[in-house]
């Protein structure tokens, strides 16, 4: 079996998912097969491995940096959240029902554990190291019984623990301090240390602190990680994204011809897979904003409605604040739009929904001639094809399917010019395919079109690799790392395993209540195990049977008990 390490968090949004990225670029570059894993995702912002398999885009983007092919081993179990009470659950990357939290985490998380430690035992022995991400934080005491991501998951495979924390928000010594001491003396014996994560000024005031801190918890402190910006892998959770004044900039560079490029991104609620905007953003020149205001459109060169988890909802909601007839104003005028995927769905005349929202069928925006019916099944894609004359690639992830009924129906065709995706009616256009813009020739030719229709004097950069910049930022990661962090430590703590003789902090966690006894008839083991996908396949995917899920939302009150 390959070694591993677990890279937990004081706190979401800590920093694990960049260290763990930037542990596997470092790992990668001295000659080591290394692999990312997180057994339990909570995203919106999800990709499509090669197989047809749905995980979270942060263990996509640290496939990248690990550079492996992403699979669905990698991230067993995603959750999406549906709204504040429910989200759907994807198992070894399809979809197997939906359920409430109370659901989830009484009894129907533990069922999935079988299924979580068979991928990493997988990974680990077809790879030198296994890079594990947790979530939230391992001291979340009120759900540890059903942990399958932090703690249960290091005790599982017997996984050494990094605490990771951000000093940036403040209190990050109690922080550790207090995540070890609200874990139990077999938990505490995982925690090997510490990393500090977005440090800014002099690291030599921080020692001391340091000093202080392995007196009182016996564990070192293993790197001191300086504030970098525009560091990052992709996001994990679009409930969290700030609106207000919130700006994607990847690359700091004046435009490339006369003018600047303005583009407005609607936060639409549930937003997912917003990650699209990113390759705007990295066009020198173009200017990428989230905005929830009718009037923060009157500047934008263009608009984008991105995709989004309850596009009912969403519709809604462009209603409510007027965004809708502000959008309706732009089509009139010849200004320009595009929708993705769920935006795209907004955009057209007609929704058919009985899966998402169940609301029936719903009036459109009506800005382009398409009607959509939400399928029980989801579609799952990594199509190729051919758009404004340029190569153009994406994926595919919704249930809405897309009848086209006028206006340019091929704006994303085959070779031979046959409709692959989407719709245009004047500088109004539609997609499904997350991930278009990436493809550098067509979003050159797209901006060009959108400088066109808003009377802007812009170029798009002839040289912008998205690719690259990508590569560059995921370097930028293995940079902090083994240059920050104390690697030789590390590689040992891989290698060896738990620390041995690390001191218990108490008070320690609270007793954990006593086990719920099975139904009467019902089997303890159902579902437990999953036969796990292979390396770089999507596996056997279970039925919702099989994995003891239901097929329709529960509600929070019956707790799908």
């Amino acid at each position: 079996m390959g070694g591993g390490l677990l890279v937990a968090g004081t706190t979401s949004d800590a920093g694990k998912s960049v260290v763990t990225a930037g542990i596997c670029r470092w790992l990668v570059r001295k000659g080591v097969k290394v692999a990312p894993f997180k057994a339990q995702n909570m995203s919106l912002n999800s990709f499509v491995t090669r197989e047809g398999a749905e995980i979270g885009r942060a263990q996509a983007m640290q496939a990248a940096a690990a550079r492996v092919e992403p699979s669905a081993l990698m991230n067993p179990v995603l959750l999406k959240p549906g709204g504040d009470r429910s989200s759907q659950v994807v198992l070894m990357g399809k979809p197997v029902g939906e359920l409430s939290a109370r659901g989830y985490h009484a009894g129907r998380q533990e069922q999935l554990f079988g299924t979580v430690t068979d991928c990493l035992e997988e990974l680990r022995r077809t790879h030198d190291a296994v890079i594990c991400e947790g979530a939230g934080s391992p001291a979340e005491i009120n759900l540890r019984r059903s942990d399958i991501v932090n703690m249960g998951i290091a005790r599982a495979a017997r996984l050494p623990v990094v605490v990771v924390g951000d000093i940036d928000r403040g209190g990050v010594f109690a922080s550790f301090f207090g995540t070890t001491a609200l874990l139990s003396p077999e938990d505490q014996e995982l925690i090997a240390g510490y990393v500090v994560n977005k440090f800014r000024g002099d690291v030599t005031l921080l020692e001391p602190g340091l000093d202080m801190l392995y007196e009182l918890t016996g564990r070192r402190t293993f790197g001191v990680l300086p504030f970098a910006h525009g560091l990052g892998i992709d996001e994990e959770d679009g409930l969290r994204v700030s609106l207000r004044g919130a700006v994607r900039e990847s690359v700091v560079a004046p435009p490339h011809g006369a003018d600047v490029l303005r583009v407005a991104v609607c936060a639409v609620p549930l937003m997912s897979n917003f990650t699209d905007v990113d390759a705007l953003a990295a066009e020198p020149g173009v200017v990428v904003r989230f905005v929830d205001r009718a009037e923060e459109l009157a500047d934008a060169d263009l608009v984008v409605v991105p995709g989004t988890r309850g596009t009912v909802r969403a519709l809604a909601w462009l209603r409510e604040r007027g965004l809708a007839d502000a959008l309706a104003r732009r089509a009139a005028e010849g200004l320009p739009v595009l929708g993705i995927c769920g935006g795209f769905q907004v955009l057209g005349e007609r929704i058919d929904d009985e899966v998402e929202s169940k609301a029936g069928t719903v009036e459109g925006l009506g800005l382009l001639p398409v009607r959509v019916r939400f399928a029980a099944e989801k579609t799952l894609a990594r199509p190729v094809g051919t758009a404004l004359g340029e190569p153009v690639e994406g994926y595919e992830i919704h249930h809405g399917v897309a009848d086209v009924r006028g206006g340019d129906g091929a704006f994303i065709s085959d070779d031979n010019g046959h409709s692959l995706d989407g719709c245009r009616v004047g500088a109004v256009w539609g997609t499904h395919w997350h991930g278009s813009l990436e493809s550098d020739g067509f979003r050159r030719a797209f901006l060009r079109r959108v400088a066109e229709a808003a009377g802007r004097a812009f170029v798009p950069a002839p040289d912008t690799s998205f690719a690259a910049l990508r590569e560059e930022q995921l370097d930028r990661l293995g940079d902090l790392i083994e240059e920050h962090a104390d690697t030789d430590a590390l590689l040992r703590l891989i290698e060896d395993g738990v620390p041995k003789g690390v001191p218990f902090i108490p008070p320690g966690a609270p007793p954990l209540p006593a086990q719920r006894e099975p139904q009467s008839g019902q089997d303890p083991d159902r579902g437990r195990r999953l036969t796990p996908a292979r390396a770089g396949q999507g596996g056997t995917l279970p039925d919702p049977a099989a994995a003891g899920m239901p097929s329709s939302i529960d509600s929070l009150e019956r707790g799908n008990t």
